[in-house]
């Protein structure tokens, strides 16, 4: 996804390559993560694909692993005050498309 923002994306002059901020980069452009801005549980997610798919995922259920973060989602903050955008897509309906979407271009070797 492309869009030009009103005002042209610039290098944080105050960026330090040996303490980053994560939030700010040396490059002279942005990326965004896009999301819905609320936190969606790991079943909720494997749900919404199970019913875009039509099929029950075997699931092994087992404790959190080392690295796993118990909640996490897209802040849209940046993006919503740098471009004017605010998405606002049900997950339920963004995987649905997604999967509509890949059936489409992939056609039957989606399914295998």
């Amino acid at each position: 996804v492309f869009r030009v923002m009103k005002r042209i994306p610039e290098p944080d002059p105050a960026w330090d390559g040996n303490s980053p901020d994560p939030g700010t980069s040396s490059a002279p452009y942005r990326l965004y993560n896009i999301g819905n801005n609320n936190p969606v549980s790991l079943m909720d997610f494997i749900v919404a694909i199970e019913t875009a798919l039509g099929k029950t995922a075997q699931k092994i259920f087992v404790d959190l692993q080392p690295g796993d973060v118990p909640a996490t989602y897209a802040d849209i903050d940046d993006l919503a005050h740098d471009v004017g955008f605010k998405p606002e897509t049900a997950i339920e309906d963004g995987i649905q498309r997604f999967v509509d979407w890949y059936r489409d271009y992939y056609g039957d070797a989606a399914d295998s």
